[in-house]
């Protein structure tokens, strides 16, 4: 009875949170984002502190330049997407009729019988939306304002996210003392064990992946400018951005480029070619220069499980599950790992007569 009460104290607490998540993730938003931030900005923060700087300083600085550097890149990037993005919506009726001319020339017969019909529609249907796209910007930006709802959710992110992030990195160190006594004595040193695993493996797959995915945002954007493809450098920045979901991003690049390539170098095919091929090239260095060197086999992270952990979470809660996806997925896998080692150490596996494995 003793060993039962603090699992189902733990397990009711696991259920309070999930059911709080669920009936409150449209407004959470902005508080996990503050979390988010925070948790990665504390080992800045402490580094600062054994430096002599106040705690107090430190958070106020450390905010205060983020918000700086972000609204710096904000200034600096947006009118250039939407610029590239107002070009793409233009542009794209005739994409679709460069294509579709290729894929009618009877040099091509066999192309014709397999998109040739279901681009005429596809051409209709683009020019009708690019239309509708015409005033799309004009509208969302009406009904936010009247709605207000999501003009709300913006100042939120843009406002309240900061705020709390400077509150929780100024009193982080005091809140993990404070779950950390939480923890039964008797119990404390193997949660503080596992807790650090789970650290370590959030951290260096954040810090790993995100230079990973500015990396290849680079290169792609480089290179597709280098061919000279029109929109490279949007494709190959959201191609690298969107990489935090393994080989998502370099396969939707590769088909969206590969398309505009083909409408805008055919009959040449040279150039066409080497936008496969930059892609491969890329994805290959992620896979094997570097996923291994910045993100390491010490993040027992399967992409399998990154994957459906992001989709899963981001159906359930929407952009929070997105934000929370990673950390959850790695604290289940640490604990998972960690219940194996029980069971392989416990009298129950003993039982079997065999030697248990020495690691999971």
């Amino acid at each position: 009875m003793s060993t039962s009460r603090p699992i189902l104290f733990w397990i009711a607490i696991f259920a309070a949170i999930a059911a709080v998540v669920v009936l409150l993730h449209q407004v959470l938003l902005p508080f996990v984002a503050g979390m988010v931030l925070a948790y990665l900005l504390d080992p800045l923060a402490n580094r600062m502190e054994r430096l002599g700087v106040n705690r107090l300083v430190a958070t106020l600085a450390i905010i205060a330049f983020g918000v700086t550097l972000i609204a710096v890149i904000i200034i600096l990037t947006v009118p250039v997407i939407i610029r590239e993005l107002s070009l793409f919506v233009e542009h794209l009726p005739l994409y679709v009729r460069r294509v579709h001319a290729l894929a009618t020339d009877p040099n091509w017969p066999w192309l014709s019988k397999i998109v040739g019909e279901g681009l005429g529609e596809t051409e209709r249907s683009i020019g009708e939306l690019t239309k509708f796209a015409s005033g799309w910007l004009e509208s969302i930006l009406r009904s936010a304002w009247s709605g207000g709802r999501a003009l709300i959710s913006i100042v939120s992110i843009g406002i309240v996210t900061p705020i709390v992030a400077c509150y929780l990195l100024y009193d982080w160190n005091r809140m993990v003392a404070t779950i950390d006594n939480w923890v039964p004595p008797a119990h404390r040193e193997t949660a503080q064990a596992l807790a650090r695993e789970i650290d370590k493996t959030i951290s260096g797959f954040v810090r790993g992946q995100s230079t990973l995915c500015l990396v290849l945002a680079v290169y792609y954007a480089a290179a597709l400018r280098l061919i000279g493809l029109d929109h490279g450098v949007l494709i190959g920045i959201a191609a690298g951005l969107i990489s935090f979901i393994p080989y998502l991003g370099s396969l939707s690049g590769l088909v969206v480029s590969t398309c505009i390539a083909i409408a805008q170098f055919s009959p040449d095919w040279r150039p066409i070619w080497l936008v496969p091929a930059v892609f491969v090239v890329g994805q290959s260095l992620a896979d094997y220069v570097l996923a291994p060197h910045l993100v390491g086999r010490r993040v027992h992270l399967n992409p399998v499980w990154v994957m459906f952990a992001l989709f899963a979470f981001g159906y359930l809660f929407g952009f929070v599950g997105l934000l929370i996806a990673v950390p959850l997925a790695s604290a289940i896998g640490v604990l998972a790992r960690f219940a194996l080692r029980t069971y392989y150490a416990s009298s129950l596996y003993a039982s079997t007569a065999t030697k248990p494995p020495l690691e999971s």
